[in-house]
């Protein structure tokens, strides 16, 4: 199957998750406990930054109930490596990514509120509770560097002394040589005509997934190894980079996850409380349970975002772009969180120019350290950031050239004609229809007729205005993903995969187009996931992966069973292997009736290759490397503002995407509303706050506000599909078009409502309050 196959067929299949999970019959993390497993409670940091004097734990364990307290002794005395795992990151002149230590309880000090220091693990967890209240630390506290901007100021306290500056790395961009690509897109902006300026913010955020993170440790004396139920992204990842980390073969660990409430990149690396029960477990000899608490959460799950752009957009006369310049700072907390520095760097940058035909790019990060909590990756990881610089500083250069906005995307749009397409950045994009996607997504919002609504608006006392994104992601990011097919007898075929569902319908989608291929019955398709010993190859659920690699590793292990069945079959059949034809579940001779079922050649397979007189049963496992797709469209908000009180209503939203092929138009569409959600969430309430001391302001959900059904208009989507060349199914990424593009269509709309600079420059959150006092604003000026 070729990356042209038509798939316009794809139907709109209930998914078969939705059965079992609405009758409350998954299996979460707090739904399967292990006999006699005990309960944690962790004792964490009130301070930022802090020096360890001494640890107490002796009223602790005289407490009932009480089993163990452990510290950082206990972990030392272990021999865990450093939670911080990064891939190679090379900065300016050869420097590395600094990456100090990350313990899993601290033992010498503390670089963020809510980072652990003790574990205290009961019969109970009151008990476990009651012990971890009474552990007595004896802090020297320390001034803390909370702010990113601050933290980069001369004189800022020093998070790590290895860090100076608290500089992670400078990461100088993607040009081959940084320097020499800096010097020419300065002689560029030194003769542009017209040069767009703006500076961003991009907020914090917390993920707060429904279910919050949790984890039952276990230890197997004679075996010597560890078991660890996780609500994770990917077994296997979990348990290669957990394994590297303990110090262990990646056999002496068993990583196993069911359901998932919510991950969104959250749930895919390891924590330091994930060590710390291990470590407990071999030493009680019992399972360790623990369950992350709301208000733990807040304090101790991995962040996002947090991030300061410096962007420049020169242009001639005619309104052409001819460079663009990022000058980026980027958050990573007090630690390097698993590809931490990665999203604020290669990631972000990639989804460079965009849709956008800009000969010259200079991108430049610095990632910083700070003492507030690791970030990692969220839903667009890099993404967002990227496609927020680029239409904000778009719609700038609209304004200060007095050229329609629309008219000026549409100049500089990249032709089809110009695929593949090399961009400056160095990727290719290898299919896009850009200007007919446009033109869908502006007829579905009814662009023309926006005038006619702001007319009504005002008649009303109101604001309108509507914002645009031409967004262009990337997809894939991790290429090698494996499969497995295996046929255990009968009518059956078990389905093994390594990514790990969390919601995005995989026990539906994967065995319906394995069944199509096959020609049997999507029922007669066992799907089986979350298991690292299947070791299968791959990496998580991440970066809008898994349908473009787990569909490219499915294709070839098809083409592999039919190639084994048509040797098997032909020898069942007495016929020349030339002669046979695979189709609709069955080996036929051509020409006549003679045939054997799929699940019959199997079954024939498995015992020849039990006599010796086949090398391989039709059992498949296989892995394959798929490039990156480039997952594009364009996303149109319209809000309405009250000036005397800064209530934002978000009218309408519409989105037209090229996700490639689309296998399911209901999945598809349901990824959609989530992304886009997510997306408005940032722009308009989600912020995570630090104040200067390093407590965490915004630590529940009274202070920290989240998008609810009647903060959201009915959203209109549709599709534009271009097939990828990339892979055989000729699909692209879905799952995080919405959050990329969001964040900019909304703040791009708020700025068209608003008169002059103040709408323009706002940061988000656009919270009432700053709304307000942008119309204020504007209405002073006027």
């Amino acid at each position: 199957m070729d990356s042209k196959t038509d798939l316009s067929h794809a139907k709109r299949t209930p998914r078969v998750e939705d059965d079992y999970l609405l009758r409350g019959q998954g299996r979460y993390m707090s739904d399967a406990p292990m006999p006699g497993q005990t309960y944690a409670c962790f004792v964490r940091s009130p301070h930022a930054a802090a020096d360890i004097k001494s640890i107490d734990t002796e009223a602790a364990k005289a407490i009932k109930g009480v089993l163990a307290v452990l510290t950082g002794a206990d972990m030392k005395e272990f021999g865990h490596g450093s939670l911080s795992q990064h891939p190679p990151l090379g900065g300016r002149g050869g420097a590395k990514l600094v990456m100090p230590f990350r313990p899993a309880l601290c033992f010498d000090r503390v670089n963020h509120i809510g980072e652990p220091v003790a574990l205290v693990v009961g019969e109970t967890f009151a008990a476990a509770q009651d012990g971890a209240e009474a552990v007595a630390v004896d802090y020297q506290t320390r001034e803390p560097a909370s702010d990113l901007r601050a933290a980069v100021q001369s004189g800022a306290p020093q998070v790590h002394p290895e860090a100076p500056g608290n500089i992670a790395v400078d990461w100088a961009g993607l040009a081959p040589d940084p320097d020499a690509n800096a010097k020419e897109v300065e002689r560029v902006f030194a003769s542009a005509k017209h040069v767009a300026k703006v500076s961003l913010l991009h907020n914090r955020l917390n993920v707060a997934s429904m279910e919050p993170r949790g984890a039952t440790a276990s230890y197997d004396a004679a075996a010597e190894s560890f078991g660890l139920r996780v609500c994770s992204q990917g077994a296997r990842a979990m348990r290669d980079s957990m394994a590297a980390i303990m110090k262990v073969g990646n056999d002496k660990l068993r990583v196993t996850t069911e359901e998932v409430g919510g991950a969104f990149g959250l749930k895919t690396g390891p924590y330091p409380e994930y060590i710390a029960i291990l470590v407990a477990a071999k030493k009680l000899g019992r399972p360790v349970y623990w369950m992350s608490g709301r208000s733990e959460a807040f304090l101790t799950d991995n962040h996002a975002r947090d991030a300061y752009s410096d962007v420049e957009l020169a242009l001639d006369e005619k309104g052409k772009f001819l460079a663009l310049r990022i000058r980026h700072l980027g958050a990573m907390g007090a630690y390097i969180g698993a590809v931490g520095a990665n999203i604020q760097t290669v990631n972000m940058m990639r989804c460079l120019p965009g849709m956008y035909d800009i000969k010259l790019i200079d991108a430049q990060t610095r990632c910083v350290f700070t003492n507030t909590v690791v970030t990692a990756p969220y839903r667009g990881a890099g993404r967002p950031e990227a496609s927020y610089c680029l239409e904000r500083v778009v719609d700038e250069a609209a304004r200060i050239t007095g050229i329609d906005p629309i008219k000026l995307r549409r100049r500089n749009l990249i032709s089809p004609k110009a695929m593949p397409y090399k961009t400056a950045i160095g990727t290719t994009y290898d299919s896009g229809d850009f200007a007919t996607v446009v033109d869908k997504g502006l007829a579905l919002a009814d662009y023309e007729g926006f005038k006619a609504r702001k007319k009504e608006a005002k008649k009303k006392g109101l604001l309108r205005g509507i914002g645009v994104c031409f967004v262009l992601e990337h997809s894939g990011g991790a290429p090698v993903e494996g499969i497995q097919m295996a046929f255990p007898g009968g009518d059956a075929l078990d389905l093994t995969l390594n990514v790990q569902s969390t919601g995005q319908g995989h026990a539906t989608i994967f065995p319906q187009l394995v069944a199509e291929r096959l020609g049997i019955q999507a029922s007669q398709i066992k799907h089986l996931h979350g298991d690292s010993r299947h070791e299968v190859a791959g990496y998580a659920s991440v970066g809008s992966r898994s349908a473009m690699t787990v569909g490219h590793s499915m294709v070839k292990a098809i083409e592999a069973i039919v190639d084994k069945g048509k040797k098997v079959a032909a020898t069942a059949l007495e016929a020349g292997e030339s002669d046979i034809e695979f189709r609709n579940g069955a080996f036929n001779v051509v020409g006549t009736d003679r045939r054997i079922s799929l699940f019959d050649t199997a079954a024939r397979a498995a015992e020849m290759k039990k006599k010796g007189e086949i090398a391989e049963s039709l059992d498949t496992k296989l892995q394959t490397e798929t490039p990156l797709t480039f997952p594009n469209g364009c996303h149109v908000a319209e809000v309405e503002i009250d000036p005397a009180t800064g209530k934002l209503t978000i009218a309408s939203y519409s989105a037209v995407d090229d996700c490639g092929n689309v296998l399911s138009p209901m999945i598809v569409e349901g990824q959609t509303h989530g992304a886009v959600t997510m997306g408005l969430g940032q722009a308009i309430m989600e912020n995570t706050v630090y104040d200067s001391g390093g407590q965490l302001v915004s630590g529940s959900f009274m202070d920290y506000a989240m998008p609810r059904a009647h903060d959201l208009p009915f959203f209109r989507e549709g599709f534009h599909p271009v097939p990828a060349t990339t892979n055989p199914l000729g699909v692209k990424g879905a799952g995080e078009a919405g959050t990329t593009a969001a964040i900019a269509a909304l703040m791009n709309a708020i700025a068209d409502a608003i008169p002059g600079p103040a709408g323009a420059h706002m940061d988000m959150p656009a919270t009432a309050e700053k709304v307000w006092r942008a119309c204020e604003a504007a209405r002073a000026a006027s």
